[in-house]
């Protein structure tokens, strides 16, 4: 786990002040189901954090975060990464450096090993950055009160540092750690000038210089040598201690430098015992102190996985959110952090008036990204992640997450996309309750549509008992009946393009999604009268698919747009329904007379009563001429736009209603009505008025 190498400040045991008075609420066990947070892609999100770690004990950390289910924890944890994204904000650079291969030095101090001069510099860089990291944190107080405390567990220990300095320059033991050191290496000094003046008197001179392969003095193996040629080898009294690769140069010591040569040899021998000892000294001063150094390394590992958290919020525009027990969440204009700039904002509400959403609409139209975007958010938060959503968003805590997402072949155990789909559904409604969100893509698919409809729905109903969150994606018909009809449920449409046959991938909660098959196959070219009958024969109703052809044809708004134009069924006063069709019984004869009054003759206005030939049929003007010349009209209780040429004025709305009729009684619902009087005639705080297509 994750926390487990917070030593200075273990958060299980840290008491967070909070607004929400939790009193340290753990929802089920410690953490999500695994299998869940791969399917939703979790896992790539925190290798994603791990790629901004400075250090590979901080990338190894991030790499064990997982969701908490403890309400104090996940409030702390949020808090960090907001804090940390604070001092980014308002700070150029962060001093976390200086901490790299730390952890391996101090495993060699445990095992009681003697630390190398690179090493002990390595320590003294960790005292000097700890010193300025200390400072800058402590400049941040005002920004960052919680994480800004955590500097108080780091140790400076000046003494070590000052030590290390005095004993160790640019990686190697100074003359000046010991008196005996300094006193060995001055006697190295004298011996080797002893050395090289002896040597440089044998190369003037005429008998020796002619053996040589040049005139200087080499050092090989440690030792001092002069370069021979080969077939003079003999003639320079002394031993071998190299030869050259080509074999044409033999490096001798001379037999007249062999007792100065032994004699500098002792002096190193000395002074590699001193080296040794003074490395002893300064490891045992640091191992005297190797459980500060710990908490102090900790402490920054612990900084670096916060601000590597914070980093990659400032590259998904993440933000902090409010957190909640009670099952309630609510995503403003979330956006895959997976997809980027790609992704169409997710708005999506389930907890407060309903806890299951049965999502519909096409294939590819990003039914499964919602699904694993509610999912994923909710991980991301319970592991202390921001997320890409508006600020005053809110996630609500639960104790695990059970999905069942993709098709799920299993080719190893011979299972079909149907039974791997029910193994997974058994292991979930055996693990739900009440803390848990269920995640279910396409329930009941891969079976008999009729059979999987009904488990579908039985399987929505079971979950639902059991007071689970619920959120599912269905092709079904009845299901989405069911999600209509059944309290405690509500429909989700994801929405699609019929012009462009493209889906828009936006979600839209309240409505169903439409059935777009017969809609998109009459656009590809497929006989209307064939897709008029598949239409008959699904929904056991009749609608004349050639008359929406026929419209297309000829620019009128039609079914092929029906997201833009047709609404839904709209309830009218049935007293001036009564009127409206009382009234328009006296004029059938003038309903199919050419001479009636031409629509390119007169200007439509709200209340007029027409007929439209092509539908045999009579209507009421609701909304007056657009810029595409097509007309509101309101027949058969139901809202459509028709064209201004395919209309026919019957009576004109003067000789309906009297002057300065309120056409609202009409077109409005009586509750819509109340609660706009309410709001024209006094301000009434915190009363919000939402307007549904059904209130219009």
């Amino acid at each position: 786990m994750f926390h487990s190498v917070l030593l200075p400040f273990n958060h299980k045991k840290r008491s967070i002040l909070n607004p929400f008075n939790h009193n340290q609420l753990t929802i089920g066990g410690d953490t999500l189901n695994k299998e869940t947070l791969n399917i939703i892609e979790f896992y790539k999100i925190i290798d994603r954090i791990a790629d901004f770690a400075l250090t590979e004990d901080a990338k190894e950390c991030i790499s064990k975060i997982v969701p908490s289910t403890d309400y104090s924890r996940i409030f702390s944890l949020l808090n960090e990464t907001s804090e940390a994204k604070e001092i980014l904000t308002n700070s150029t650079s962060i001093p976390l450096l200086g901490i790299s291969g730390i952890a391996t030095i101090l495993t060699k101090l445990s095992k009681e090993m003697v630390l190398q001069p690179d090493e002990l510099d390595k320590i003294k860089h960790v005292l000097i950055s700890t010193k300025k990291f200390k400072a800058f944190m402590q400049s941040y107080e005002f920004l960052a009160p919680t994480i800004s405390q955590y500097v108080y567990s780091m140790y400076e220990l000046p003494e070590i540092k000052e030590e290390i300095s005095r004993c160790i320059y640019n990686g190697r033991v100074d003359d000046k750690a010991s008196v005996s050191l300094a006193k060995i290496r001055k006697q190295i000094y004298i011996t080797e000038g002893r050395i090289k003046s002896k040597l440089d008197s044998m190369i003037k001179s005429s008998n020796i210089k002619k053996h040589l392969q040049d005139n200087s003095v080499t050092v090989k193996n440690n030792r001092f040598v002069l370069p021979v040629k080969a077939n003079s080898k003999n003639e320079i009294p002394g031993v071998v201690i190299e030869k050259s690769s080509t074999g044409s140069t033999f490096f001798i010591e001379p037999t007249a430098i062999n007792n100065l040569q032994e004699e500098l040899n002792q002096h190193k021998m000395d002074e590699e015992n001193e080296i040794y000892q003074i490395l002893v000294y300064l490891s045992s001063l640091i191992l005297e102190s190797e459980k500060e150094f710990q908490i102090t390394l900790d402490t920054f590992i612990t900084y670096d996985v916060i601000f590597a958290k914070a980093k990659y919020s400032k590259t998904i525009n993440g933000n902090n959110v409010t957190i909640n027990t009670h099952q309630y969440t609510h995503i403003i204009n979330g956006t895959h952090p997976l997809l980027g700039k790609d992704a169409i904002p997710l708005n999506f509400e389930i907890g407060k008036d309903y806890k299951a959403v049965v999502i519909t609409g096409p294939n590819t139209g990003g039914k499964t990204v919602a699904l694993k975007t509610v999912a994923l958010f909710t991980a991301m938060v319970q592991a202390g992640l921001h997320i890409p959503v508006d600020s005053d968003s809110q996630i609500a805590i639960f104790g695990d997450i059970l999905a069942d997402i993709g098709d799920g072949q299993s080719i190893e155990q011979s299972l079909s996309t149907f039974s791997s789909h029910i193994k997974k559904i058994i292991n979930i409604v055996r693990l739900a309750n009440k803390y848990t969100l269920v995640i279910l893509d396409e329930i009941g698919s891969g079976t008999d549509p009729t059979e999987g409809e009904g488990l579908a729905i039985a399987l929505l109903d079971s979950l639902y008992r059991k007071n689970s969150t619920l959120i599912a994606s269905s092709h079904y018909s009845k299901v989405k009946e069911f999600a209509k009809a059944t309290d405690g449920f509500i429909n989700g449409k994801m929405h699609f393009d019929i012009d462009s046959l493209q889906p828009t991938y936006q979600l839209t909660i309240g409505e169903a999604g439409e059935s777009n098959a017969f809609i998109i196959a009459m656009r590809l070219g497929l006989e209307p009268s064939i897709i008029t009958k598949a239409h008959q024969i699904t929904y056991n109703e009749d609608k004349d698919y050639q008359l929406l052809s026929d419209q297309s044809s000829k620019g009128a708004p039609s079914q092929l747009n029906m997201n833009k134009s047709i609404k839904k069924p709209k309830k009218i006063n049935d007293e001036i329904l009564k009127r409206i069709t009382n009234t328009a019984a006296s004029t059938d004869e003038s309903a199919g007379n050419d001479n009636s009054q031409s629509t390119l003759d007169y200007k439509f206005v709200i209340g007029d009563q027409v007929y439209i030939k092509s539908l045999d049929t009579k209507a009421l003007i609701f909304e007056a001429e657009n810029q595409h010349q097509e007309i509101g009209v309101f027949m058969n209780k139901t809202k459509s736009y028709i064209h201004k040429r395919k209309i026919k004025l019957l009576i004109p709305a003067s000789q309906l209603y009297p002057e300065g009729y309120d056409f609202d009684m009409i077109f409005k619902s009586k509750d819509y009505r109340k609660r706009e009087h309410l709001l024209n005639r006094k301000f009434v705080k915190g009363y919000n008025v939402e307007i549904n297509e059904d209130d219009l």
